[in-house]
């Protein structure tokens, strides 16, 4: 099939957004708007966008606000406020029904999110439950294995005290085995010229932010959910995200871990195999 569009959506605030789009083979069976992690963006995920879109989904992958494809105002964000509002504004375009499309406002809409991305699909699902039918939280980056170290946080605290929202911050995810252990893979993140390394203060603040709000309102959410796991993830706390999980009602939750796979599924050997549930899943 071929590549992605690029396209462009612009966000209330005027920050000019750029995301992948992979149109659907045959009349498209639902909208995906696809969230990717704090370092990752929309270009990591070429092989699940493709697969979903052969299966008849049309997968809208939105770059963040200063990630991937968006070189304006790298690793920041004014709060975590704007980074929902930034996914509100966009599934709300998606669910625009096109001229040329007439019926697209009537298709289902999946709300699919990657690591990092999780904390922020899981505010979006509870808060606008209106907006979103079903669910995917892909080892979601709710609750984590991996912080900033003490003296970080102080150094943070200090700058956040101190109004120096736009200082720049290590992303603590420099070693791309924690993400992958295949060699060819780690050599794609090591040398991916979009990745993202650092972030400001005021970006980690909104991210705080997000993850307690994820931790409380992961209970309201109301549409189906399928979460996937890694066993061997280094990133995220697999039995702390179950417990979390666990939560919602039997009947609304669907949870698949993979005992062999590293964080990445995307870059796992047997992503066929993870892919084609997911696709079921959906089906």
């Amino acid at each position: 099939m071929a590549d992605p569009e690029i396209r462009s959506f612009q966000a209330s605030d005027g920050y000019e957004h750029r995301y992948r789009f992979w149109n659907a083979v045959g009349r498209p069976l639902a909208d995906v708007v696809a969230l990717h992690g704090i370092q990752s963006h929309s270009g990591w995920y070429d092989y699940s966008s493709r697969r979903l879109a052969l299966a008849g989904f049309a997968v809208h992958f939105l770059d963040r606000r200063g990630s991937g494809l968006n070189a304006a105002q790298r690793g920041h964000t004014p709060s975590s406020k704007r980074l929902v509002q930034d996914v509100v504004e966009f599934i709300q375009l998606v669910r625009q029904p096109a001229r040329s499309e007439p019926g697209r406002s009537r298709r289902p809409l999946v709300l699919m999110a990657v690591s990092w991305g999780g904390r922020l699909a899981a505010v979006v699902a509870a808060e606008f439950p209106q907006l979103i039918d079903k669910l995917i939280l892909m080892y979601p980056g709710i609750r984590t294995r991996i912080d900033v170290s003490i003296g970080e946080k102080l150094r943070i605290a200090w700058a956040a005290l101190t109004g120096q929202f736009r200082r720049r911050v290590p992303i603590p995810l420099d070693d791309p085995a924690l993400f992958t252990a295949d060699p060819k893979w780690q050599d794609f993140i090591r040398n991916d010229p979009l990745a993202l390394h650092c972030v400001t203060v005021s970006f980690l603040l909104a991210h705080r932010k997000l993850s307690r709000q994820a931790e409380r309102c992961v209970g309201r959410i109301r549409c189906p959910v399928l979460l996937m796991l890694a066993g061997r993830d280094r990133i995220v706390d697999n039995a702390a995200t179950r417990r979390l999980i666990e939560q919602l009602p039997a009947d609304r939750r669907t949870v698949l871990e993979y005992p062999e796979a590293h964080h990445t599924l995307e870059f796992e050997p047997s992503r066929e195999q993870m892919f084609s549930d997911l696709i079921r899943w959906l089906q």
